[in-house]
């Protein structure tokens, strides 16, 4: 009984991420049953073994998003310039490698889409991501190791911004880990204080 479970629930991520799939290359009007099933070699019959219906598939692919962007936050413990740089390579790799997410995320069309919680629960998510990097700025700031001569409220778009950057030029490029370590360092070049930081960044490459 515990195998059939597992291998329900792995077919359903199969499905919910096939869907991203669908989302981000051709938009989430073209998301159907029929369309889902050819994308991953099923009937539409077996489709509705998973999910009763349209709406429920929806609602897992919001499930999914928050389950691969929740997985991209690293330790609390770690010193705040870690765990932000953790983070960018964490979350431009997840979103990279389903960019249906960032259509989803970024997209009032798709938001309007979605069941009726949905929009709200990925609004959540974002917000959740700002908290996350005003939080690792505020710290950095106090530790000496970000400019404080801009508030972490207008840094925050900046780190944001690269993130989703590096996750839209991850996908299918084979030269993106020097590409996007050059980038992550640029960026924290532009964070770094004038005249340098208190502390040294871990995993520098300069």
């Amino acid at each position: 009984m515990g195998e059939l479970r597992r291998a329900s629930v792995d077919r359903q991520v199969e499905l919910t991420d096939a869907a991203l799939h669908i989302i981000a290359t051709q938009g989430i009007a073209a998301l159907s049953t029929s369309r889902l099933a050819a994308q991953v070699g099923l009937s539409t019959g077996a489709i509705f073994k998973h999910f009763a219906s349209l709406e429920a598939l929806l609602e897992a692919v919001v499930a999914r998003v928050e389950s691969v962007l929740d997985a991209t936050y690293p330790p609390a413990a770690l010193p705040p310039i870690e765990r932000l740089e953790r983070f960018i390579e964490a979350r431009s790799t997840a979103v990279g490698n389903q960019l249906g997410i960032l259509r989803l995320v970024l997209s009032e069309q798709f938001l309007l889409a979605l069941p009726a919680n949905g929009s709200a629960r990925l609004e959540a998510c974002v917000q959740k991501t700002r908290a996350f990097v005003l939080r690792c700025l505020r710290e950095a700031q106090e530790a000496g190791e970000v400019r404080s001569d801009l508030p972490a409220e207008v840094l925050a778009p900046v780190v944001m911004g690269t993130a989703q950057m590096l996750a839209l030029s991850s996908a299918g490029a084979p030269r993106r880990g020097a590409q996007a370590r050059k980038v992550l360092d640029g960026l924290f070049v532009l964070l770094r204080p004038p005249g340098g930081p208190r502390g040294a960044r871990r995993g520098s490459s300069s």
